[in-house]
């Protein structure tokens, strides 16, 4: 069957400016990071994309290296794309990044100009596309100067392949460093996306959330649900068929030690009395902050993704439940911050 988008879709979604662009976002925004990769087949996959964007979810996060096995998240995207997605195209955001391994040799990860651009050309023909909106520097890489790091995100602006660039996973030097970069070269640094969740919380701590609010970059915050331990699905100790229990998981054990499952479970009455679930819970708290542009899930099932935008019934935070949040969670906080080898401490 043709697919055909709900005409309601726009209903029920906030969307929000990014930042001091003209570029707003939807507060839930939807990662293909690890559940749409070479084990994911059409029809479950379009189950989630086709209901995220009947539910108003314009904005689709990938990158280079997603899979399973990598490039493969690009390649499905580009499938529903071509088949389903194509008269729509022009209501979505798209993105992607280049930063980690790809692909043998020298040329194949972090942040030169032959490696960023390259990358580039391979996701847009993974895809489909003649562009990108946005295309992300996927971290800092403090061997190649920042010039030219920035200088292919420039490139990829001036040459028509993406509408706005950003970064991920920059500390607040670095930060201030590539918007002062873009800005001389005539682009402007439109978003930053960095690990945030109410345990993680390093860009509060070296604040660059507080820089990128300064500077009129919008942000949007990947694992807001710390990889799934929000949900509270740890704290009943049946790592079957979550990400704890895979091989090479990007889940560390630290993540789902006893004060960290402790601090998840102090938070249970906090979402109970707001009628809310822990997930809810957690996307209201990472989307407090006016900074906050949107908050980027993923998913492996239906059932997931309608858990997360039922956040959007309540998003309101009062200062005693922050306070209560924080209190709860004052002895489980990961001590996280973004490094050149990969944004885990």
């Amino acid at each position: 069957m043709t697919y055909r988008a709900d005409p309601a879709r726009y209903g029920a979604m906030s969307y929000r400016r990014c930042g001091k662009s003209g570029l707003k976002l939807p507060a839930i925004s939807l990662g293909l990071w690890q559940n749409f990769g070479g084990t994911r087949d059409y029809p479950s996959a379009f189950e989630i994309l086709g209901y995220a964007f009947d539910s108003g979810i314009t904005h689709f996060d990938l990158a280079n290296n997603y899979g399973p096995p990598a490039g493969s998240s690009e390649e499905l995207f580009g499938q529903v794309l071509a088949r389903d997605f194509r008269p729509y195209r022009d209501e979505m955001i798209i993105s992607t990044k280049a930063g980690y391994h790809m692909w043998d040799g020298p040329y194949g990860e972090f942040g030169s100009r032959k490696y960023l651009l390259a990358s580039l050309d391979q996701s847009l023909r993974r895809m489909g596309l003649d562009y990108v909106d946005i295309f992300y520097s996927h971290r800092y890489d403090p061997e190649t100067p920042l010039e030219e790091t920035m200088g292919a995100l420039a490139h990829a602006v001036h040459s028509g392949k993406a509408l706005y660039v950003g970064i991920s996973s920059y500390p607040e030097n670095e930060t201030r460093e590539a918007y002062r970069i873009l800005k001389e070269m005539g682009v402007a640094l439109t978003i930053h996306q960095p690990s945030y969740s109410v345990l993680n919380r390093w860009i509060e701590d070296d604040r660059t959330i507080d820089a990128c609010g300064e500077l009129g970059i919008g942000m949007i915050a990947f694992s807001p649900l710390a990889q799934g331990v929000l949900s509270g699905k740890y704290n009943k100790g049946n790592k079957e068929g979550t990400r704890a229990g895979e091989k090479g998981s990007s889940l560390r054990e630290s993540h789902v030690e006893p004060r960290v499952l402790d601090a998840v479970e102090k938070l249970a009455p906090i979402a109970q009395k707001r009628g809310q679930s822990m997930v809810q819970l957690a996307l209201s708290w990472v989307l407090r902050r006016d900074e906050m542009t949107s908050a980027l899930v993923g998913v492996r099932t239906l059932e997931q993704l309608r858990d997360n935008l039922g956040v959007l019934k309540n998003l309101e935070l009062t200062a005693e439940e922050i306070a209560a949040i924080d209190q709860a969670t004052a002895g489980g906080l990961m001590e996280l911050h973004p490094r050149p080898s990969g944004w885990l401490r």
